[in-house]
């Protein structure tokens, strides 16, 4: 049984087509939504254990909305958007994501005696535990630490790859990008009417039909 939703009948893209949003951030959106649900950057091989992998950073385990984190990963791979600079002791982002996949991938066949996509979640999260705390190593990883790409690619790209979805903008009441209308009051417990409001116990029907309404 999932958590109640924090903010009732809220759709953020329903915004698509008000004053919220301008041409462009329904481009941009539109573009993200329609990822391509197969590799164009990464290999099939790849593209399994990074599924797998991005599963485990952000669980969304029976969702049907669920955001496809590998198609989202694969697009960015694949436009080869950085952040542009790269870290002295760390190959570039594709670089990156590729060794890394492929590690793993070694890993979990050397430990378990199959890919990673095929182990079992508590056997996936084993795995993930070991990089984060860097007991991970070898030179399948070519000269990349584990840990440090623990740090500084997974939790830099796999989370705002789901945070960047209205999936994710539904659950925290998000609007999206503040183009053209803007985001007036700034101070704390204070909305604009054109944002969602979060639920208390007992109030979720009336909350429900005010967010419906918000655009």
């Amino acid at each position: 049984m999932h958590e109640a939703a924090r903010y009732p009948g809220y759709d953020v893209l329903a915004k698509r087509d008000t004053l919220s949003w301008d041409a462009l951030t329904r481009q941009v959106i539109a573009k993200r939504l329609a990822a391509p649900q197969t590799p164009r950057f990464l290999t099939a091989a790849q593209w399994s254990a990074a599924d797998a992998f991005c599963r485990r950073i952000v669980p969304q385990t029976g969702e049907p909305d669920a955001v496809s984190l590998v198609a989202q990963l694969d697009a960015k791979l694949f436009a080869d958007h950085g952040a542009g600079f790269r870290d002295a002791d760390m190959p570039y982002m594709r670089e990156a994501w590729q060794w890394a996949l492929d590690a793993i991938d070694v890993e979990a066949k050397t430990r378990h005696g199959h890919h990673f996509a095929a182990l079992d979640d508590a056997a996936q999260d084993a795995l993930i535990t070991l990089m984060q705390h860097g007991e991970l190593g070898g030179d399948h990883w070519r000269g990349m630490d584990p840990q440090t790409f623990f740090r500084r690619r997974v939790l830099v790209d796999v989370p705002p790859l789901y945070y960047s979805m209205p999936k994710a903008w539904n659950e925290i009441g998000f609007g999206g990008p503040a183009s053209p209308r803007g985001y007036v009051r700034l101070e704390a417990d204070r909305l604009d009417p054109w944002e969602a409001t979060q639920a208390v116990s007992g109030d979720e029907q009336r909350v429900a039909r005010k967010n419906r309404d918000v655009g």
